[in-house]
């Protein structure tokens, strides 16, 4: 699959409406009026959201995405198991497994990202580690998606206290949750004609800046290493960015521990697309290890 993934993309979630809509239709038919207008409005809503940050692709379009995917496939299995499984059914939960592959699809993130990048610049996401992937992304995500839609609906049915209370804890729950996700997407490499940014609020600080003329090398680590790991345990072919002379790095440390400055002669990142890295390396004559 190729960059054109993305415009596969948009075209799929455009035909939304025509592919998983009539399995919600029929889910929602047995709702009542005020529950079923409110989740339909709310469909909708969250609907013209993603497809505006898929046509104008930001940073936190990727946040938008990865929470979009996951609310696709519950809302297309809810409206199968509610309303029968018949072929209106069957069609919304494969069109619904087809976005997601599409959806995580590598260059899809990348070219999310890349649409924030000025001028000469270009960004390149880093893959999220499977300890965040596997657990604590879902609850994330669950967390939002449940904080921003129970309220509503609570009050649809007329439970005012319940409904109230939900709203106001869940808005807020679910605000903390977007961004703990959106700091998953702000982790990247960006490629500017000065050196390479390593740009990772998770591992760092504050962004650092390793210029052609500090970089000894970029290339696939070897397993000897003794560079900084900022990958947080993300698999598959991991890139040394090697330096020339060691450099201070203020490294960001998990929960309370303080920041702590590390000397290092260079540093490991995980990007998702690792030949990307290489090629734009080479590109910009930037020495490959």
């Amino acid at each position: 699959m190729q960059p054109g993934a993305l415009n596969l993309l948009r075209a799929l979630w455009l035909a939304l409406p025509l592919t998983v809509g009539p399995a919600v239709e029929d889910a929602l038919s047995g709702a009542s009026t005020p529950v079923g207008g409110v989740a339909a409005l709310g469909l909708w809503l969250a609907w013209a959201a993603v497809l505006l940050a898929l046509l104008v692709p930001r940073i936190v379009s990727l946040t938008v995405l990865r929470v979009a995917l996951p609310a696709l496939v519950a809302v297309a299995l809810t409206a199968a198991v509610r309303g029968g499984v018949e072929a209106v059914d069957v069609l919304a939960v494969t069109v619904a497994a087809v976005v997601v592959v599409v959806g995580a699809w590598p260059t899809v993130g990348a070219d999310l990202v890349d649409g924030s990048s000025y001028g000469p610049e270009r960004r390149l996401p880093l893959r999220v580690p499977p300890a965040i992937a596997l657990g604590p992304a879902p609850l994330a995500v669950v967390v939002l998606l449940a904080g921003v839609a129970v309220g509503p609906l609570l009050l649809a049915a007329r439970q005012w206290l319940l409904g109230g209370l939900v709203l106001v804890v869940g808005g807020g729950l679910a605000v903390l949750a977007a961004r703990s996700l959106h700091a998953l997407s702000r982790r990247f490499l960006v490629f500017v004609p000065g050196g390479v940014v390593v740009h990772d609020p998770m591992t760092l600080v504050e962004p650092v800046l390793l210029s052609k003329a500090s970089l000894a090398s970029i290339g696939p680590a070897p397993a000897d290493t003794d560079a900084d790991d900022l990958t947080m345990g993300a698999g598959g072919l991991v890139v040394e960015l090697q330096l020339q002379q060691p450099a201070d790095l203020v490294r960001r440390r998990p929960g309370r521990a303080p920041d702590e400055v590390v000397s290092t002669a260079g540093v490991l990142v995980a990007p998702t697309r690792t030949a990307a890295v290489l090629a734009e390396a080479e590109a910009r004559e930037l020495p490959l290890g």
